[in-house]
């Protein structure tokens, strides 16, 4: 048992084992070790101000994003998995950007790990993609996605998963189509939609029943607001979108496209 014990201890001493971030870009699969960007000749110490899944000031070794997305362009469509399911969908243009919202691959480092997200959870290691200035890019919190196992380029939503369009004809300012957009930005992480989608984290939001379903439209706003004003649990995961993060005529928006594929389940 001693010897167990002991045994036991020596393992928890380790230091953590570098990880492997796989870039999928169109142009064939790269594989990042956490030592090779580490020593990446664009490193450096940045400092995150209110920190998204950390809620405070946090400081990391990173690199510019775009420095690792070679030959992507503004117009293509990017995706980054995480090690739980979690999908964030993203436009490569905001990536691309060299400010004054710019992104950022934090990494790491196996000698120096992270803290916890919370009692009894990991970091956001290994990979965690972080902005510097975020407001002035209008960033939502479902693009800081951490724990970041790859990243893909792919054709857009509309495209591969046409069982979440809007119904055709509509105009390009619909709300519906604008409500679509936002859907994609905010929601499409976590949830899928008529069994479309590639998130593993969330519930789907059409099948077998639309949230505006069977929520009053009031209290549909308060849940997406603040999830726990309505239902307090303790491993509620969704969060609350401030106004901030979606508008209030963005949220109608959502709204409308919710209410719009209710007629279009298949």
């Amino acid at each position: 048992m001693r010897q167990c014990f002991t045994l036991l201890i020596a393992l928890l001493c380790l230091p953590l084992q570098a990880a492997q971030l796989t870039l999928d870009l169109g142009n064939g699969s790269r594989p990042w070790q956490s030592a090779e960007l580490l020593k990446h000749p664009l490193v450096q110490d940045i400092q995150i101000d209110n920190d998204v899944s950390y809620k405070k000031t946090m400081h990391y070794r990173a690199v510019p994003l775009a420095a690792l997305l070679q030959g992507v362009r503004a117009d293509d469509h990017l995706q980054a998995v995480a090690l739980d399911g979690f999908a964030a969908e993203m436009p490569a243009a905001p990536l691309l950007k060299d400010g004054p919202a710019r992104a950022w691959l934090a990494i790491e480092d196996p000698a120096k790990p992270w803290p916890p997200l919370a009692k009894g959870k990991t970091s956001a290691g290994p990979f965690y993609l972080v902005w510097t200035d975020p407001q002035a890019g209008r960033i939502s919190p479902e693009q800081w996605p951490f724990q970041v196992a790859s990243i893909r380029r792919l054709a857009t939503v509309a495209e591969r998963f046409p069982a979440m369009r809007p119904a055709p004809g509509l105009a390009a300012d619909d709300p519906i189509n604008q409500g679509f957009a936002v859907f994609q930005k905010n929601c499409l992480a976590c949830h899928r939609l008529n069994a479309a989608g590639d998130a593993q984290f969330g519930p789907d939001l059409n099948l077998p029943h639309n949230p505006t379903e069977y929520f009053q439209a009031d209290y549909l706003r308060r849940y997406i607001r603040d999830p726990q004003s309505l239902r307090q649990w303790p491993q509620a995961k969704m969060p609350g979108f401030t106004e901030t993060v979606i508008n209030d005529s963005e949220l109608d928006a959502l709204l409308a496209y919710l209410r719009h594929m209710v007629t279009r389940k298949p």
